[in-house]
């Protein structure tokens, strides 16, 4: 593996291995009576140790609040790698919410914005909202998810403008899990996004078996043909499924803030569950 940006790897004897990285270079590193000492150039510095210049080193480069450079961490939950899970929840114990990027080996969507996060029993708790890609953007992995959904052939369209109503025949069950808001796709093997739905419209006494959907926004396309096979995908953002996969790699940043005090972090945990496919 090529290496392009240089950083600085420590060992832990108690975990035998190597837990951590650093942006910066010092010439030697040891961690003593709580405080992290490390040598630069001939010069002894103690981190953490300034109030008022935070995330600057031997170089004077400054990566600090006040120069609108969020401070970042980046862990990894991967315990059990052989069984897939689904990360569901980021849960941070420390003194601020930070904002919260989840990737893993089957998608790279997950996000927590710090506004997202709730302050339980004195920890930061929040839901992993899984952002994109949808619509016109949607990759070829994520029709594998399970918050795809296959309805059927329809028999014919109709509608006016940009509202374009699908209609299929009273045997096909369009089911209650679509609502507003989806993402409507037509056509096999590659998907084509017809819009987003707008009206669910099921009334089969009255011969009713039909989904109205907006053609309008940028990248959709009007379907052209009565007979076409129909899918739908959940709103990512609103069904908050969480991030799917072997591993997950988390990177937080702080937010900035008007005044860059000093903020601790002592723990990121996660709620997972095993996906059974």
């Amino acid at each position: 593996m090529s290496v392009t940006t240089p950083f600085t790897i420590t060992y832990s004897e108690s975990s035998q291995g190597f837990p951590s990285f650093y942006s910066y270079i010092p010439d030697w590193i040891v961690g003593m009576n709580q405080y992290l000492y490390t040598f630069k150039a001939g010069n002894l510095f103690r981190h953490n140790s300034s109030t008022a210049n935070r995330n600057i080193f031997y170089n004077g480069t400054s990566y600090s609040i006040a120069e609108s450079l969020p401070s970042r961490i980046t862990t990894v939950f991967n315990e059990a790698p052989l069984q897939n899970k689904i990360f569901k929840t980021i849960n941070l114990e420390g003194d601020d919410a930070w904002k919260a990027t989840i990737v893993s080996d089957i998608q790279n969507t997950g996000l927590i914005e710090a506004s997202y996060f709730e302050k339980k029993e004195a920890s930061w708790f929040g839901f992993v909202r899984n952002n994109g890609p949808t619509g016109a953007n949607t990759v070829e992995s994520e029709w594998e998810l399970r918050s795809l959904n296959g309805i059927g052939s329809s028999i014919s369209i109709g509608g006016a403008g940009t509202d374009v109503d699908v209609n299929f025949a009273l045997t096909v069950n369009i089911g209650s899990i679509i609502s507003v808001g989806d993402n409507l796709y037509f056509g096999a093997p590659t998907p084509t996004w017809a819009g987003v739905v707008k009206e669910v419209n099921i009334d089969k006494p009255n011969g009713i078996n039909q989904i109205v959907v907006d053609t309008s926004p940028t990248g959709a396309t009007p379907p052209a043909s009565n007979v076409l096979y129909y899918l739908y995908i959940k709103n990512p953002i609103a069904e908050s499924h969480g991030i799917l996969g072997h591993y997950a790699e988390i990177t937080l940043e702080l937010p900035l803030i008007e005044n860059p005090q000093a903020s601790e972090l002592f723990a990121v945990e996660s709620e997972i569950m095993k996906s059974f496919p």
